[in-house]
């Protein structure tokens, strides 16, 4: 596990864009982080670094983003995901068998079930200000 202070958005997207070198076709990255964190802007960093050509904007009402690129990224929120069945019916599995990097915000609500699929996890946490402290396990920046 390694922790990371990021003061600027900028920041926090380029500490994403660094962590998708790092990935490997199909890896799911779980986040957690309160409203406003940085996920998005984190995820915005890991779609430029896989390069993906889409705009990354958050999938609140979407519930998944596609973004197109030489290496897929889909961006699940499952906030609003209440079952094994409905995460199943979003695509959350096919997208990680068709390789894509799976990023799937506020993962918590699925912990025990994600845990089975060995992601990388991105903790985001508002310090004040421009500040995050982000914490990343499962692989070495």
């Amino acid at each position: 596990m390694a922790e990371y202070i990021t003061r600027s958005r900028a920041e926090t997207v380029a500490l994403g864009k660094r962590l998708a070198q790092r990935l490997a076709p199909g890896t799911l990255v779980c986040f957690t982080g309160g409203l406003g964190a940085g996920k998005t802007a984190f995820t915005e960093g890991l779609a430029e670094g896989l390069g993906c050509t889409d705009p990354v904007s958050s999938p609140t009402f979407a519930i998944v983003n596609y973004y197109r690129g030489p290496r897929p990224l889909a961006h699940f929120d499952l906030y609003r995901i209440t079952s094994r069945e409905d995460l199943e019916t979003a695509g959350l599995y096919d997208y990680l068998d068709e390789g894509a990097v799976v990023a799937a915000e506020w993962s918590e609500n699925f912990a025990d079930l994600l845990a089975l699929e060995h992601p990388v996890t991105v903790d985001i946490r508002h310090a004040g200000g421009d500040e995050r402290v982000i914490t990343i396990e499962g692989v070495q920046l």
